[in-house]
């Protein structure tokens, strides 16, 4: 099992940008998937970006696609989302996520990730 904490969360206007970042502890980042989810009040968590286990490939929500991007630090141990052009439906708590388990046809589905940050929010401004 691997600790996740996010950062960088905050209030920004509408076409603004902002990057929260997931800092990795208790492992490396080797054969995990990451992902970077988001729920908003009331509604279902969705997925917003990610890695596929082997760090080779990303993904991305089609509501965020061109907008967002995901990258990570291997050293560092940290995956970031850099995200631009907000927008206030992406006013969200975005949480990051790891699983060394999950099978590539599930990436995109929550409930295959059993490692979980505590979330930090992202408000946009209209």
């Amino acid at each position: 099992q691997v600790q996740l904490v996010e950062s960088g969360g905050g209030w920004v206007e509408t076409g603004g940008s902002l990057r929260v970042s997931c800092v990795v502890s208790g492992g490396t980042l080797s054969g995990y998937a990451l992902a970077w989810f988001r729920q908003a009040p009331g509604k279902e968590r969705e997925y917003v970006a990610g890695f596929s286990r082997t760090g080779g490939y990303t993904y991305y929500g089609d509501s965020v696609k061109g907008r967002f991007i995901i990258t990570r630090d291997n050293g560092k141990k940290t995956v970031y989302l850099q995200m631009n052009s907000l927008k206030p439906e992406d006013a969200a708590v975005y949480y990051c996520a790891a699983s060394r388990t999950v099978i590539t046809s599930e990436l995109r589905n929550h409930r295959a990730y059993n490692n979980w940050g505590q979330g930090t929010q992202v408000t946009v401004s209209s």
